[in-house]
């Protein structure tokens, strides 16, 4: 579902921008933004890098990019 809102020029112009750079629409831009604020929020102690990295790794599993780990027997190393 989508919903028109009204936001302040500088920032569509700034996700047009940013967008640009890493091959988002300005639309998915700002909705990465919100999704990284929203968790950063939630989770202080997790860095902007944390943060992607773990949207990341969430989307490879979503994908079914997943690489089963294997323990090592022996633990006295």
């Amino acid at each position: 579902m989508s919903t028109p809102v009204k936001l302040d020029n500088a920032l569509v112009e700034s996700a047009r921008i940013y967008g640009q750079a890493v091959h988002r629409s300005t639309p998915k831009q700002i909705e990465h933004w919100a999704t990284v604020g929203r968790i950063a929020e939630a989770n202080p102690e997790y860095s902007y890098a944390c943060i992607v990295s773990l949207l990341r790794s969430k989307a490879e599993a979503a994908a079914g990019e997943l690489t089963p780990y294997t323990f090592d027997d022996d633990v006295t190393r």
